[in-house]
C-alpha cells in the first residue's frame, strides 16, 4: 500500500512516533519548574502503562514520546536557587512594569518548560525577557509599539508565585 493512503495518526503502528524537539537554550528550573517536570513524568508513565494494557499502540506510542522528553527535560534541569537580593532581574524574579499609556503589567521569569504568558509567567529564553535580566528598576525597555519602565523586581522565595 501506498504511505500516501495511511492516516497520520496509523503512523505509529509503524514505529516509534518523532521525538519532541528539545531547546537549545541551557534548562533553567525554579523549584515550580521542576516539580511540574517531575509530575509530567509521573503522568505520562501512567498514561504508558494504560496505552500498553489497553493494547493501544497509537496512545502507547505518544505516552513513549513524551515520556522520553520529560525524562530528558529532567536529566537536563539546572535548578537555579532564589536570588537574594532584587537589585537586577535575573532569573526567578518577578518583574512589575509600567507602559506608556499606565498600565501595569507583572512578569515572573521562569523555565522554557514552566512558561505561560497568559498566567505572567515569562520564559527566560524569549527576547522579551532577555531584554529585561541584567536590568534595573527605572530603566525602561521596549514593550511593543513604545518603551515600559521597570517600577519594581521582587524575588519570588521558593521560585513559585
Amino acid at each position: 500500500m501506498s504511505r500516501a493512503f495511511v492516516k497520520e495518526n496509523d503512523a505509529a503502528e509503524f514505529g516509534d512516533l518523532p521525538d519532541r524537539p528539545i531547546s537549545p537554550h541551557p534548562n533553567l528550573v525554579t523549584r515550580r519548574g521542576l516539580a511540574l517536570i517531575e509530575a509530567e513524568i509521573a503522568r505520562q508513565r501512567s498514561a504508558l502503562a494504560d496505552a500498553r494494557a489497553a493494547d493501544d499502540r497509537s496512545a502507547t506510542a505518544a505516552a513513549s514520546r513524551d515520556l522520553r522528553y520529560w525524562t530528558a527535560r529532567r536529566a537536563s534541569a539546572e535548578l537555579v536557587p532564589p536570588a537574594a537580593s532584587a537589585d537586577v532581574v535575573r532569573f526567578g524574579m518577578r518583574v512589575t512594569l509600567e507602559r506608556h499609556d499606565g498600565r501595569v503589567q507583572s512578569f515572573h521569569i521562569v523555565g522554557q518548560d514552566e512558561a505561560d504568558p497568559t498566567k505572567e509567567l515569562l520564559s527566560y529564553a524569549s527576547p522579551f525577557a532577555r531584554a529585561l535580566l541584567g536590568r534595573r528598576v527605572g530603566d525602561t525597555v521596549e514593550a511593543g509599539p513604545a518603551d515600559a519602565e521597570i517600577v519594581a523586581i521582587d524575588t519570588v522565595p521558593d521560585g513559585t508565585d
